[in-house]
């Protein structure tokens, strides 16, 4: 007897969905201002305030080794923002906008653990709504000019992508928390 034919897009959407409720959405509990902010060793990239008030993350994405250290609070806005919003933005919304121009990014971040949270929290379950979403057809579809210099790369290529980054940022931000408690004595789990 042949077996079923294997959903590719299920198994992949299953993949995040594990990740996010087991591990990383878990660990995220009872996050505080200070520690989301906090900056283990100096001139860390974090999400501060500009001049105008607004707050954005620090500096370019870059290819300099090593890359600079990064406090939770840019790691979760790499997620929510740079992972989740700006991929729903540009492949589930209208416009013509591909998925590196800067307008998918808010004009003022987070400025709390709570709101912060939230906003990951948001971004994710639309990015997921919409990927668990997709049939095979829209899993295979390539990415077209949204998807700019990988517009050849199916869908799918790019929720393994955004799956890789989520656990990538997700694990640092949880080794974050453990330093974080550490320093008192506590670890978070």
């Amino acid at each position: 007897m042949d077996a079923p034919p294997l959903d590719w897009g299920r198994l992949l959407v299953s993949q995040l969905e594990f990740y996010w409720d087991a591990h990383l959405w878990p660990r995220l509990n009872g996050l505080t201002d200070d520690e989301y902010f906090w900056e283990p060793v100096p001139d860390c990239w974090s999400v501060r305030a500009g001049d105008d008030g607004r707050f954005r993350a620090d500096g370019p994405a870059t290819r300099r080794t090593p890359q600079p250290v990064t406090t939770i609070a840019w790691r979760m806005m790499h997620i929510a923002v740079g992972c989740f919003a700006t991929r729903t933005s540009t492949f589930f919304a209208p416009g013509d906008a591909d998925m590196f121009d800067p307008a998918h990014v808010p004009a003022d971040l987070p400025h709390t653990a709570a709101d912060g949270l939230a906003l990951l929290h948001d971004s994710y379950q639309q990015w997921h709504d919409h990927i668990a979403a997709l049939d095979d057809e829209g899993m295979r579809r390539p990415l077209g000019p949204k998807g700019a210099y990988f517009s050849a790369d199916p869908m799918a290529a790019l929720i393994v992508h955004i799956n890789r980054e989520t656990m990538h940022h997700g694990g640092e931000i949880c080794l974050l928390r453990d330093l974080y408690g550490a320093r008192r004595g506590a670890v978070i789990r």
